[in-house]
């Protein structure tokens, strides 16, 4: 059986984190704490998802639940990390694009 949507939704969201630290944070090991917190926030925000497993992609989500100044962090991390998706984590990208409509 595959992931839940939700656990789904952090693994994406984490790998994209991930992506975007080791090319603009240049911590040796790890992430740099910024970069945790964020990790920290959105999976926090998708725990509490109102819409749960029946949840869309964040970006058509009606509902705007993350704070504003962590909004704009997320779509910074996501415009860097989403192309790269798929030369690193192939069929966690294809999901995402099928989950988003957009494949």
């Amino acid at each position: 059986m595959g992931q839940s949507r939700i656990a789904r939704e952090k693994n994406t969201v984490n790998t994209m984190v991930v992506l975007y630290c080791w090319a603009h944070h240049y911590v040796e090991n790890g992430l740099c704490p910024d970069c945790e917190s964020l990790i920290s926030y959105s999976n926090a925000r998708l725990e509490r998802c109102r819409y749960g497993e029946e949840k869309s992609v964040c970006s058509k989500c009606p509902v705007h639940c993350y704070k504003p100044d962590r909004r704009d962090e997320i779509k910074l991390v996501m415009r860097y990390a989403g192309p790269k998706m798929i030369f690193h984590r192939p069929c966690l990208a294809i999901r995402h694009l099928v989950d988003s409509n957009l494949f």
